[in-house]
């Protein structure tokens, strides 16, 4: 992003909110409804500084999303069970990021400001997906929701019919999964998708549901942490993501490498903030693709992880086996490689 970056404000106001100096109320010629867009240029502070929109959905989503996950851990320590406190951490974490880049500042400049938009993106597709599922609130939903009295179906039930649908079997599919990941970016950008969702408030709001929504399909299976329809070894999850990122990479350099303007939404930044949008638009193609090394690192640790967890779940298993049965399998082992012996002697 080429403006300067302070962390001095000058405080000019705002009607209805004291607190955030250096910001007034913007308009995008071309966006319409309910939306708050900056008037002062991005600086570190304003960025950061806490701003959400008219109509605060995503602050309230988050606040409903971290209320639900503690009440739910409350209900299984309320009857005895443990809950990971890196389950509740991860959690928390991955709500507080999408917190971070749409109830904030750079909610704002993210509609004025393409790398803005870039960073805001790859965290609700890339980061925060991966944190959430880190938390499995899929199976804590499932320990802490009550099962329903016989013949009844209640959200239990619902839930666990959902996971074993055809629906869940199709879009945890890596041929589902992996062509949206790589599509969705390319026909986002790529095609005037991006201009007409970028026109109106509910079109917004459906593009940061859409990149949140995305990740979570595509890590979801990968990650293996919470129930899903199929289970694929430890190293075919590793082949998924590293057949997706390197497609991120690439979008991400031809984003940095590309002469034209690929949106024509960031076409104009306002005048007085004296950006250039062919050159913060490839800032934000340096930024897509550096993006992809954070989520594939903390999948990556997840999953080796989990293999070794369940390496040491196989041998516990096999050592009370042997101590149960004093070793039988060992012992006709033995007996087999006797036997062959014997023929080979004579």
């Amino acid at each position: 992003m080429h403006t300067s970056v302070s962390t001095a404000l000058t405080p000019t106001g705002m009607p209805g909110m004291p607190s955030m100096p250096g910001m007034t109320g913007g308009t995008h010629p071309t966006m319409g409804g309910p939306m708050w867009m900056p008037a002062d240029p991005p600086t570190l502070a304003r960025l950061l500084a806490w701003h959400p929109q008219p109509l605060p959905v995503e602050p309230l989503a988050c606040l409903l999303a971290v209320v639900l996950y503690l009440y739910a851990v409350h209900r299984l320590r309320r009857r005895g069970d443990l809950w990971p406190l890196h389950r509740t951490l991860a959690f928390a974490i991955g709500v507080a990021t999408i917190a971070a880049v749409t109830c904030t500042g750079i909610g704002g400049y993210g509609m004025e400001v393409f790398s803005v938009h870039m960073v805001q993106h790859m965290v609700l597709s890339m980061l925060s997906p991966v944190l959430l599922l880190l938390g499995a609130p899929v199976t804590l939903a499932l320990r802490a929701l009550p099962a329903a009295r016989r013949g009844r179906t209640g959200p239990r039930e619902l839930l666990v019919r959902l996971l074993h649908s055809r629906f869940s079997r199709i879009v945890s599919s890596p041929l589902f999964t992996l062509p949206l990941f790589i599509a969705s970016l390319y026909a986002l950008y790529f095609t005037t998708l991006f201009d007409f969702a970028m026109g109106s408030w509910l079109g917004h709001e459906w593009m940061l549901l859409h990149f949140l929504a995305v990740g979570l399909l595509f890590f979801w299976p990968i990650m293996g942490i919470d129930p899903a329809p199929r289970r694929a070894s430890h190293l075919m999850r590793m082949l998924e993501l590293f057949l997706g990122m390197p497609f991120h990479a690439f979008f991400g350099i031809a984003v940095m490498m590309s002469h034209t303007l690929i949106v024509t939404f960031f076409a104009h930044p306002p005048t007085a903030w004296h950006l250039d949008a062919l050159a913060d638009q490839n800032t934000g193609g340096g930024i897509a693709w550096a993006f992809s090394e954070i989520p594939t690192v903390l999948v990556l640790l997840a999953l080796l992880a989990q293999w070794s967890a369940s390496d040491r779940r196989t041998a516990a298993r096999t050592d009370r086996q042997a101590e149960r049965d004093h070793d039988a399998e060992l012992t006709a082992y033995n007996a087999y490689l006797a036997t062959l012996a014997q023929r080979t002697g004579t």
